[in-house]
């Protein structure tokens, strides 16, 4: 196996040292702390859901010293599950590393092996080739089901453009939302109220986020960072408009709208 040059580290030292006090601090929690010790894996899990959410807001944000502080807690997660698994000798964080390490090898033959790949378009689009090789039944197979939609709609089509099932330029993605939306606008404008059907909406709903997300990804924008900006946004402008409102004594559901956009309108220009 071809092995590439690889530019000195003169930290790595210090890496690995600091590495092995995570994993020495570990084994001496998991054995004297009465929290530690009764974790288990699934007791886990939705603390690790937890610290990822945290990770991807301070990651949005742009605050550096709260990425450092997430990426600290989900290693401490990492390792507190391959401890966990050893104590019954299914695994240990050796057995992980190696794990992810022969992965990246072999879904790599561009870097070590004889395999060409000029952009990273070849490489994505070889990455799926060779997990279908590897023994998975779909492309889509690796998509995890309790992903939040958004982001499940994203993988989906970043997989299916990895083997060549995707549009050609963005102006055929603009043509498809168009069609999604003129789809979701007949379904109100040809019935009354009463006779919209919920799921059929649904549907045509789901298909027009679709086709957006996938203009997204055209664009190059990543469409989950982008609502999550609008999000936050959002709560900033209103909650300048309860606490400046509350100044000047008035109340929710004492004003009108007119009254409230005064107040929306001067958080926009802040």
């Amino acid at each position: 196996m071809r092995k590439p040059p690889v530019t000195p580290d003169p930290n790595r030292q210090a890496k690995l040292d600091a590495f092995d006090r995570l994993l020495t601090i570990m084994d001496e929690l998991r054995e004297n702390c009465p929290w530690d010790k009764k974790q288990t894996l699934e007791s886990l899990r939705h603390l690790t859901i937890e610290e990822t959410y945290e990770l991807s807001d301070s990651i949005i944000e742009g605050n550096m010293a709260e990425i450092k502080k997430e990426l600290g807690d989900l290693m401490l997660h990492n390792v507190f599950y391959a401890r966990i698994a050893s104590e019954t000798q299914a695994f240990d964080i050796a057995d992980v590393l190696h794990s992810i390490c022969d992965k990246l090898v072999a879904r790599h033959p561009h870097v070590y092996g004889d395999v060409v790949a000029e952009n990273e378009e070849v490489v994505k689009a070889n990455w799926e080739k060779l997990k279908l090789k590897q023994g998975n039944k779909s492309v889509l197979g690796g998509v995890p089901k309790s992903l939040p939609a958004l982001v499940k709609a994203i993988r989906i089509q970043d997989k299916a453009r990895g083997i060549g099932f995707d549009w050609e330029h963005k102006g055929q993605v603009w043509e498809k939302i168009e069609e999604e939306m003129r789809e979701f606008k007949d379904e109100f404008n040809t019935l009354q109220d009463a006779e919209i059907n919920k799921d059929r909406v649904t549907e045509e709903f789901g298909d027009l986020l679709f086709s957006l997300v996938n203009y997204a990804r055209f664009i190059n924008i990543d469409p989950e960072e982008a609502l999550e900006r609008t999000n936050k946004k959002f709560i900033q402008r209103f909650q300048y408009l309860e606490a400046e409102s509350a100044k000047d004594g008035k109340k929710f559901g004492e004003m009108s709208l007119k009254e409230m956009d005064v107040y929306w309108e001067k958080a926009k220009k802040l």
